[in-house]
This record gives C-alpha cells, structure tokens and sequence, in this order.
C-alpha cells in the first residue's frame, strides 16, 4: 500500500469532474482547487475540454504526466474499468466516492469484492467505495465534497460516516481545531481503520488518531496493530450501535456483521483505546491529547476566581476518581503571601471575584510549579471586574513555560468570547463546564498510566488436550454440538479444574448406592443433551441428606421432567456430594465473530441473567486482567468479605479464569462455555467446578 501517494499526492486526477455547480464531480474539483492545492490537477470527463480553469481528458490514459492519486465519482458500472485503467496508467492511490457497491445488496457486494481484486492486482491504495474522500490540511489536500479541509492540526479523524465527517469539520472551523487528516472509509472495501492506524502510526503530524466506526471487520488484526499504535500514540474512538436498535441499523448501513458492544469494550480496554461517548467527547479528549503533554500523575490543582465552580470542578474530578492535589507547605506558603486575605491558599485555590489577570497569572504559576501538582484546571466566570482576555494570555504563557497540562473552564457566554478565541488559537483546552474538562483529563492520566503497564505475559499451564481432541472428534461424528454436563466436566478434568466425584444413576437403587458411597448431603441433576437450563424443568435437587431422600428425590424428578420436557432425552441423573460453605460466581466463554472468545466472570447460580453483575475479557488472560474482571463487579466486594463473611479465594478464581482462557484458545471449535456456578471456598481452600456445558460450533 501506498499512503504517501494517498495522503501527500503530487498529482489529483478528478475522474467524472463536471462543470455544473451542485454535482459532486464540480465540487470534489473545486475543493482540490481552491484549498490551494499545489499539485498538478486533471478533470477528467470525455465530454468537456477545460473545467473550472483546468484542461480536460477524455481518460487517465491521455494525462501527460503521472496521476498520483485519483478521486473516482462516476456511475457504478464505470468504476471496475477505470480502476483497471489506473492500475494500466500506474496510479497507486484511490478514492471512490461512488455508491451502490456493498452497502446495497448481494450484486453490490459482489461488485465490491471485484474491485477488491483489481485494486490488490495492482496494489492501488484505495478508499471506499461510497465515501465522502479524504482531507490533509497539512499538505492542502482537499479531495472530498465536504467542507474546506480547515487548518492544520494534530488530529486524525476516520470517519465510517461521511455525513457526520461535515459535521465535524463545521464544528472544528467553529472551534479553531486543527486536523492532520480527515477520512470518511465509507464501505471499507481495501482500506479499513485498521490499515489507517498502522498508516498514521508513523505520521509525524499526528498526535492523536480519533475515529468514528460502526463496526470493526477484522478484530483481531485491529487488537495486534492498536496494541502496537497506542503504546506510541493515543487512540479515541466513538464507537456506535451500541443498543439493539443501534446495532441493527449500523449493520444495515454498513452490510456488517456487528459484534457485541461488550466486546468492543473488551478489545478497547485491552489495547488502550480511549472510547468517547459522544462527539461532544469525541473532541474534547482528542484536543487535549493533541495541544497538552501527558500528566506525569492523577494529581489536578484547580485555580478559580468563583467559589461555587470551584467546587463543581473538584467533585467533577473526584467523582471521576483523580485526585484534587493536596498543595504542599512552600506552595501554600507562597500562595499566602500572594493572594488577598480572602483568598483561598488550598485547593482549589480561589483567586476571588475581584482578581485581575496579574493575580490570576502569580497564583497559576505557583499552583503549576508546585512539585505535588501535576496538571492544573484553570476556572473562570465573567465577573465585572474580570479581564478574560489577560487571563487567557497569562494561560498561553504558563503552558509553554511548564512542560504540564493546563485545561481552562472558561464559564460564560458573549463576554468570554474573545478569552476563549485566544485559548483556542493557541491551542489551550477550552471546555465550557466542568464535567467536560474533567472527562479528558480523566482519559489523559488512563492513558499515561497504560502507556507505564508492563509487556503482557500470558501463563502457560500444564494440561492434557488429548481427552478433549477425542471428546470433541467424538461429538463432532455423531452430529451433535452441545456438550452436557457429564462430558463437559471431564473436559475440565483435563484442564486441571477442580471437578466433584460424580457418578451417573439410571435407577432409584443406583442412586442410593451412588450416594452412600460419595457420601452426604448429596446434589442431583438431571442429564439429558436437550436440557441445558436444568432447574428450569425441574432436574435439580441439592442437600439430599440420607437414601431415602435420595431414592425419591430420583423418582421424582424422572416424572417432573419428563412431564415438563416431553421429548428430551435423559440419560440419568448425576450425583454428587454437596460443595457447602462457598460463594457462588460464574465463568463463562461466548465467541464474538470480531474478536474471537470473550471470558465471562460475575455473580453466580440462578440469579445471573437478574443482576447481570458481569464482566467480560478478551482471551488469553493474563493474571492482572483476570484479576481486574473480578475486581470491576459488584460481586468483588462480597468475595472480600462482607458483614463478617471470610475472604473468599479470589486467586483461584483468577487461575480459573486463566485456565478458561487457555482452553478457549486451543481449542477454536469451542462455541460457548459455562460454568455456573463454580463454588469458590474460603482463601486458600480453592475453588469447584459443580455444573458446566460446553456448545461446540456448528462447522
């Protein structure tokens, strides 16, 4: 692939450029033209001679020159030939602005995959189709029919959504932000987000890659590239269809397979991606990573000329769990001797309603210097007596004298305008309420800290596949997908697992003698391949105290389920004795078609689609993110110990958990997994595996 051809071509062919006003070819023209474009430029239409100043050719073929990079804006079924074309005239980069390709149907994808081939036959870079184009302030590239490219900046924005691309620019030339690219990858055919973040990687204009995505086709090439990108830059993505509904209509807009939202959060938490959840925050922490140096701490000294937003900016911060700097004494002291008598010293430190900008500007130095702060939210409201415009000088100063980041909350209206004017042409985080300013630094210090995590090391344990190779061939030949308990229990067997003895009864005597043998109380459970939720149809009995109780506890149950599950093949019931003095948790796999198996831990038994206290993780687990799905639940408190309870053993449930993930990669054929509950003991006793199913996929 060629990005320099895309994104820094040194010539544009417009293929399908028209002079009529209004028609996306004369409007796609007239951007490369007049956001001063340096390159040569070639209309091509083979019914005009010149358009908009320039000499018109009938085909690439006839242009003298080279054509770097070509924008494509014809009717659908022009667009293979042309392609082919490019590829005979030696042009290396594409953008097809054209619709009607997989977003349409059946023969739209299948004329998408053609020009898939073509391009890939003659390694031709290429955005599209059905996209809005792409921008590059930095090299006055404007190659879309969107608005100008705007000024340069520090941002890279990939957009799945060409309309919402002009709305951001509208929003940007409003605010002064400054992009390094702007690409709408509409259909994703050959160049997805993916090949732009190890594109942009290495792009010396850009700070931060932000992106808008509906969905994600290739997840687990974008965990092993986002994972290498965000150790070095920071990534923001707004990701959308998150709701049913959501889903539905994004897998409808872009002809997609949408995975689970839970999983999207899996994959970002694990590879660093900061996720916004909305435009609004989509901006708000892209310009503060692409104007401010990284926080070297979660410590922020708030500095205020207003008591109540003083206030608002420290419970803003709190609540988002960063801390409000505790001053030390030489600041306080300094801060003392410099602020009026009825000035707050403490943070936040309160400049008082009355100060000028020269007060204003001591008590940040101060604040900014302090050696126990390491980032500073300046807070002003327009008070009588207060110059704006000085302060946000002072704020511009102070932010190229010390190398830590510096937010202003300037609250107001008409009358701040031109401080915040100033604070944005000179690239200072301006953010209108507290909460706002908060957020981003909040996403800051995230990142910084996992900037400092240590290189992932998964843990290998010693196991034995072979039983499950063969249980799972065996399975497999006999046309069935869904393991029961029995098996999928010896299945955790050969993972080392800690399984109950159990033995399989047919009969109201075997029952009994099972029982006597294993001992009491005793646990029974129908087994039967048709029957997955067992409680439900009756096919679960526990604290069976003695054989009598065993003996008709079988006997009844054969009738209950058979009366509630007529057609279901029932094998038995399984016996084992009773796991008491535990906490019940569950462990579960479900295979996401992005991103492949996600590990489910939370509450466990009946209860768990009620209060839904999960978390899930993408597999190969390390201990520290086995570890931070228990701690990340509800359950996690319980575990520790509540209202006298013992501490339970939180260790083994992270082996389990670890031990789930190894399973589910080496073994891809595992659909879905659940464990529930595993019984989990008092610290140091361990943990037990008292029901599991195992669904196997079905090709």
């Amino acid at each position: 692939m060629s990005f320099e051809k895309l994104l820094r071509p040194e010539s544009v062919a417009v293929v399908g450029a028209s002079s009529e006003p209004g028609k996306v070819g004369y409007e796609i023209l007239n951007n490369v033209i007049n956001d001063g474009f340096t390159g040569a430029i070639y209309p091509i239409n083979p019914k005009a001679s010149e358009i908009l100043g320039k000499k018109c050719y009938k085909t690439l073929t006839e242009v003298p020159g080279p054509v770097d990079l070509a924008v494509v804006v014809i009717k659908r079924d022009l667009v293979i030939p042309i392609l082919k074309e490019m590829g005979q005239k030696g042009t290396k980069a594409a953008i097809v602005i054209t619709a009607g390709f997989g977003e349409t149907g059946e023969e739209g994808k299948a004329l998408q995959q053609e020009i898939v081939s073509i391009v890939r036959e003659y390694g031709i870079t290429m955005v599209g189709p059905n996209c809005l184009g792409l921008l590059n302030p930095w090299h006055k590239l404007n190659a879309s029919f969107g608005g100008t490219a705007g000024v340069p900046g520090g941002i890279a924005l990939i957009s799945q959504s060409g309309a919402l691309l002009t709305s951001v620019q509208d929003i940007a030339a409003e605010e002064k932000i400054g992009w390094s690219v702007l690409a709408s990858v509409g259909n994703k055919a050959s160049l997805d987000e993916v090949d732009f973040l190890e594109g942009l990687k290495d792009d010396k204009n850009t700070k931060v890659i932000a992106a808008y995505l509906e969905n994600i086709t290739r997840g687990q090439k974008f965990i092993d590239v986002a994972e290498k990108v965000s150790k070095e830059k920071p990534i923001v993505i707004l990701k959308a269809g998150r709701t049913g509904a959501g889903a539905k209509a994004a897998a409808s807009h872009t002809g997609s397979l949408a995975g689970a939202d839970s999983a999207y959060a899996a994959a970002f938490d694990r590879v660093g991606v900061i996720r916004a959840e909305s435009i609004e925050q989509l901006f708000d922490i892209s310009m503060a990573f692409s104007y401010m140096p990284l926080p070297a701490g979660d410590r922020v000294a708030v500095v205020t000329n207003a008591g109540g937003p003083g206030i608002m900016m420290s419970d803003a911060l709190e609540m988002l769990g960063l801390k409000v700097a505790a001053l030390d004494d030489a600041t306080t002291k300094k801060l003392v001797e410099t602020l009026p008598a009825a000035g707050s010293a403490s943070n936040p430190v309160d400049v008082l309603g009355d100060a000028m900008s020269d007060m204003y500007g001591k008590a940040m130095d101060i604040v900014i210097a302090s050696p126990s702060v390491d980032s500073m939210m300046v807070v002003l409201t327009p008070q009588k007596m207060t110059d704006e415009d000085n302060v946000a000088l002072k704020i511009v100063e102070l932010s190229k004298k010390h190398k830590k980041p510096i937010f202003a909350c300037f609250m107001g209206a008409g009358s701040i305008t031109k401080g915040v004017q100033i604070l944005r042409d000179n690239n200072i985080p301006q953010y209108g309420v507290p909460e706002r300013a908060a957020k981003a630094m909040l996403e800051m210090v995230k990142y910084a800290e996992y900037r400092k995590r240590p290189e992932r090391k998964v843990e290998s344990f010693t196991v034995n596949k072979q039983p499950v190779v063969d249980m799972f061939a065996k399975y497999r030949k006999d046309g069935m997908n869904e393991i029961g308990e029995v098996d999928a229990k010896e299945v955790m067997r050969a993972y080392n697992f800690n399984v109950p003895v159990g033995k399989l009864a047919t009969t109201a005597k075997e029952a009994g003698d099972f029982a006597d043998q294993l001992g009491y109380p005793i646990a029974m459970k129908v087994s039967s391949p048709d029957i997955l939720h067992k409680s439900d149809s009756g096919g679960v009995k526990i604290n069976l105290p003695d054989r009598a109780a065993v003996e008709k506890a079988f006997d009844d149950m054969m009738v209950t389920v058979k009366k509630n599950v007529p057609n279901a093949d029932i094998k038995g019931a399984l016996l084992e004795k009773m796991v008491m003095d535990c906490q019940q948790v569950i462990l579960g796999m479900n295979k996401d078609p992005q991103f492949g198996p996600m590990i489910m831990f939370g509450l466990g038994g009946i209860f768990v689609e009620v209060m839904k206290d999960v978390c899930f993780g993408l597999a190969p687990l390390t201990a520290d993110e086995a570890l931070k799905m228990i701690q990340s639940t509800k359950a996690y408190k319980l575990l520790m110990g509540a209202r006298g309870t013992k501490p339970a053993d939180v260790k083994a449930i992270v082996e389990n958990l670890q031990r789930m993930s190894q399973l589910v990669t080496d073994f891809d054929e595992i659909a879905e997994i659940d464990l529930n509950p595993l019984m989990v003991g008092a610290d140091g006793t361990g943990a037990t595996v008292v029901d599991a199913r195992i669904i196997l996929t079905k090709d």
